[in-house]
């Protein structure tokens, strides 16, 4: 770890809603994750090798190697999760300036990840923790695989800056870092100059975001030694519908 980083701001298991209301997110211990959603430490712990084997991101408009990820997409309830047929990952230019406008087509997540027991509990307390504050019903679920690496010398986590994803609830999972520094996390409100930075280090350990009040982005990572990387699982939830591309109008 880098020295000089700022410490997270943890949240209690039984203060996550009540902070969440209050102001816009909250951060969680990985043992607290655990906790909420009645997984073994040693089960997410079996699903971190498959960051290893993540393809290059191909649509980087900045011409950067240091991306790699892998997206799948489910509808999920408090008490079932569906994986739905895979599709691409869009966005609106007013949400992403950098990469919105266009389909991305990334390679699917491995059924090693998304078969597992654990990775339903996962998805499903989120949506729990989302319908505990908007209501009951399905919420349209996207999770993404990251490692950003230092190949350039710097990895930008975040190249569009800070940003909202055009959903209603963002979970960004920290899932390793190693030999770098930066990386720095910074949670900004929509309507006011209010606004936390810390540093996420431990395994698992969880931003989770209400992204209709909140914007962020993470600060670029440079190496500390050769081979740095920090690695992320993103999962978003939406009301609704999935964030697609306007049909076209004949």
């Amino acid at each position: 770890m880098p020295q000089n980083t700022l410490t997270p701001p943890l949240t209690s298991p039984e203060q996550l809603n009540a902070t969440l209301s209050a102001q816009g997110f909250a951060v969680l211990s990985a043992s607290s994750v655990c906790a909420l959603a009645g997984v073994s430490a040693q089960t997410l712990q079996s699903l971190e090798f498959t960051w290893n084997d993540l393809p290059p991101d191909q649509y980087l408009k900045d011409g950067g190697r240091y991306r790699r990820r892998r997206h799948a997409s489910f509808e999920v309830t408090a008490d079932a999760m569906h994986a739905v047929p895979h599709r691409a990952h869009w966005q609106p230019l007013s949400y992403n300036a950098l990469h919105g406008g266009m389909q991305r087509w990334f390679e699917p997540m491995v059924q090693e990840v998304v078969q597992q027991a654990a990775w339903s509990a996962l998805l499903r307390w989120l949506a729990r923790v989302a319908s505990a504050a908007q209501g009951d019903q399905t919420w349209f679920t996207e999770a993404h695989q990251f490692r950003i690496d230092t190949t350039d010398g710097i990895g930008r986590p975040t190249p569009e800056g800070a940003h909202r994803d055009g959903v209603n609830w963002v979970a960004v999972f920290l899932i390793g870092r190693h030999g770098i520094k930066g990386g720095e996390t910074r949670v900004f409100d929509m309507d006011s100059p209010r606004g936390q930075r810390f540093t996420l280090s431990e395994p698992w350990s969880l931003l989770l975001l209400d992204d209709t009040r909140v914007i962020h982005e993470t600060t670029p990572i440079q190496p500390e030694r050769e081979g740095g990387w920090r690695d992320t699982l993103v999962i978003t939830l939406r009301s609704g519908s999935f964030l697609d591309e306007p049909a076209t109008k004949i």
